[in-house]
């Protein structure tokens, strides 16, 4: 090789590695998720941000902590992250008052992304008519997890059931089977879950809607429906054992798992548990509604990206970049079974949906079954109101529904009247 075709490829080396080191960005990545297979669904985006050159700076907090708190104390003190795990609408209405909003409505046009996700996954995105959040997983709040082995121990089937009533009734059954019938969480996260999925299943889409969503209705608490939840909730209180106080939902999973009791019903982000222990949907575990359900609630966790005239271009295109990684069919698949999750695009591959997947899309294709989760619609002020109230109900056994309802509406004033 002569010294001058050498010197031409060093130097086109040389102008290479400059042009990676100038697209190559350091993102600071701000999350709440610690359970092993949200670490490892992280993980999988994390390594397709490294093939792409970039970095990835984590910063994560402890769940159901004040994130969103966290989170608006960082960006005003100056160090705001890059992208964030948040859904709350308010959170972007705070940002885009400060001059951070990220307005995707463009780039999901250019890059046909609408029209492969899911109708629940699609209305979650948008605050005030502005696209603002890329998904990256799609659960329901409430389903039913059960353990199949105890199930048919216990001589039970949990498909077979058609109302909570007939659930509740196979209860002294699956006792005296030495099994505890349901396995329950006493966090006020976790019974708030289970309350707002109660109020969607008891008394479906329109109550529900008048109840969290955007335009509070007080009148909703007056619902008979309304108090039938309530009602169902004491049923699960009831359930709670001393060794159920302030257990972490996933190592109230894994009461399931090790078939001590039969089933448990809170995200179907569970399925990441199961995972992880080696078990398989519809062999060693089964999944289904909350039975007779009329609605249920739809989780997306989606990130939401810092922008506004304080972040550089360079930087912009780096989070966009992370944006087209989440949103990916291939990666939504590879994510999604690390996390136990269903993959929020309709085109990722079929063979990544397993029997719960399969399940979740089925329940979201019917338009009158889903609602949004209260983290993507609600006022967070009100929804932590309902979440103090039903938590004192679940504790205290004295408390009745109509004391809880009229707290509830004491609320309202304070926060919404």
């Amino acid at each position: 090789m002569s010294k001058r075709t050498l010197a031409a490829v060093i130097t086109g080396l040389m102008l290479s590695t400059a042009s990676f080191s100038a697209m190559a960005t350091d993102l600071v990545i701000y999350h709440t998720w610690s359970a092993g297979p949200e670490v490892a669904a992280l993980n999988v985006l994390k390594s397709a941000l490294e093939a792409k050159g970039h970095s990835w700076t984590d910063i994560a907090i402890p769940h159901d902590t004040g994130s969103n708190v966290n989170l608006m104390s960082m960006v005003t003190g100056g160090s705001p992250p890059n992208l964030f795990v948040e859904s709350n609408p308010g959170v972007y209405r705070d940002l885009a008052g400060l001059g951070y909003e990220f307005d995707l409505t463009q780039w999901y046009a250019d890059n046909h992304i609408l029209e492969n996700l899911p109708k629940a996954v699609a209305d979650s995105l948008s605050v005030d008519g502005k696209i603002v959040k890329v998904p990256m997983a799609l659960h329901i709040d409430g389903m039913v997890y059960y353990n199949m082995d105890v199930a048919k121990k216990a001589g039970v089937d949990p498909a077979s059931w058609t109302s909570l009533d007939a659930m509740f009734a196979d209860f002294p059954k699956i006792r005296e089977a030495g099994f505890a019938p349901l396995a329950v969480g006493s966090q006020p996260f976790q019974v708030g879950y289970l309350f707002h999925t109660l109020v969607a299943a008891v008394a479906g889409q329109e109550l529900y809607n008048r109840v969290y969503g955007e335009d509070v209705d007080e009148t909703a608490l007056d619902d008979p429906a309304f108090a039938k939840a309530l009602e169902e909730l004491r049923l699960f209180a009831n359930e709670a054992g001393p060794d159920s106080q302030n257990r972490p939902w996933n190592e109230t999973t894994n009461e399931v798992i090790t078939g001590k009791a039969l089933m448990q019903i809170h995200g179907d982000w569970m399925k990441g548990e199961w995972l992880a222990a080696g078990k398989k949907a519809g062999t060693d575990f089964g999944c289904l509604p909350i039975p007779g359900a009329q609605a249920v609630s739809a989780s997306v966790d989606s990130w939401g990206l810092l922008g506004g005239s304080g972040v550089a271009d360079d930087v912009k295109k780096a989070e966009l970049d992370f944006a087209s990684i989440v949103v990916d069919p291939e990666i939504q698949a590879k994510f999604a079974a690390a996390k136990g999750s269903t993959p929020v695009r309709s085109d990722a591959p079929a063979a990544s949906l397993d029997a719960c997947s399969t399940e979740v899309l089925s329940i979201l294709s019917d338009p009158t079954k889903g609602v949004q989760t209260p983290n993507a619609i609600t006022d967070a002020d009100w929804r932590n109101s309902i979440w103090d109230v039903v938590f004192n109900y679940w504790s205290d056994p004295s408390m009745t529904v109509e004391q809880a309802i009229a707290k509830m509406k004491e609320n309202y004033e304070t926060i919404l009247g």
